[in-house]
């Protein structure tokens, strides 16, 4: 249920926006021909990237409010050194900036990566992972994070986003204006442009929600492939026994507490199993063993 909650809001956004934008684009009496295609991609361009864009700066604010992470700047006990050591080591191994080390308060056990740069991260950990797993298992975890920034998955994955809105909004406004028009040539006799504006925007409407879905299935699938990579990276780091047992360790737990679907999926470690992996922003944990054994 979460995951649908999720892909429902990605293609909210989409509508909401493009709404958004054409409204201003009528108000400022912008007309869009046929020959003007490359000026309607340029603004659909603006309207779907300048969105991702702000998430990006603004993830690491939006995350540590969003779950309550407490930034680890003095070690207060042994687990909060051991997470400071061991990040700056791999970080110094990786070739980036130290990133900002976190811990937040939830018994699920996870962990994620976000920021805007690869020298400007954040890397956080919640005690239900510190409290369940051996110290190796951390270091396997904190690996794969520590790989997607040096991969620059956040930047990544915001630049596909960017393109990928970009090409909704574009489509869903010619494929829009294509039926508005068909419509209008059918019922000329009634002469009302109001309801030609009303059927643009509604057809509009139904074809960004169905140009956002193919979307997000795109953008899930490229985001299962950076998992694959992150998991890779961890075991040039850290050894593949250490991510093998991370993710083994991950497994046994999710059988032992039932977790809900997809919970917090987009910036977690661990994805569910039984929903359609084309939804997945995660590939299933025995795949990614099956892939971290097969390269060893």
């Amino acid at each position: 249920m979460r995951v649908l909650l999720f892909i429902l809001m990605q293609v909210a956004v989409l509508v909401v926006v493009g709404i958004v934008g054409s409204i201003i684009m009528a108000l400022l009496g912008i007309r869009i021909t046929p020959g003007a295609y490359g000026g309607l991609f340029v603004m659909c361009a603006i309207f779907g990237c300048v969105g991702s864009m702000i998430s990006l700066f603004m993830s690491k604010t939006m995350v540590k409010s969003a779950y309550g992470v407490e930034v680890i700047t003095q070690p207060r006990n042994d687990a909060e050194a051991f997470l400071l050591r061991e990040v700056s080591q791999m970080a110094q191994r990786a070739g980036i900036g130290m990133p900002e080390v976190g811990i937040y308060y939830s018994a699920d056990p996870n962990a994620f990566a976000t920021g805007a740069s690869k020298d400007n991260a954040l890397v956080a950990v919640s005690t239900g992972l510190l409290n369940n797993m051996t110290a190796d298992e951390v270091r396997g975890v904190l690996g794969h994070e520590i790989s997607h920034v040096a991969n620059g998955d956040m930047v990544t994955m915001t630049l596909l986003q960017g393109v990928l809105n970009t090409f909704v909004y574009f489509f869903s406004y010619i494929a829009a204006q294509a039926v508005s028009g068909f419509m209008s040539r059918s019922n000329d006799e009634e002469g009302s442009s109001g309801g030609n504006f009303f059927v643009f925007y509604l057809v509009q409407s139904l074809f960004q929600m169905l140009f956002g879905i193919g979307a997000t299935l795109i953008s899930m699938w490229f985001s299962r492939y950076r998992e694959y990579r992150a998991d890779a990276g961890s075991a040039q780091l850290e050894g593949t026994e250490r991510m093998i047992m991370a993710l083994q360790k991950l497994q046994s737990l999710s059988s032992i507490s039932v977790q809900k679907e997809g919970q917090f999926s987009a910036f977690c470690i661990n994805g569910g199993t039984s929903f359609s992996e084309l939804f997945m922003s995660h590939p299933p944990l025995e795949k990614r063993i099956a892939a971290l054994r097969g390269q060893r």
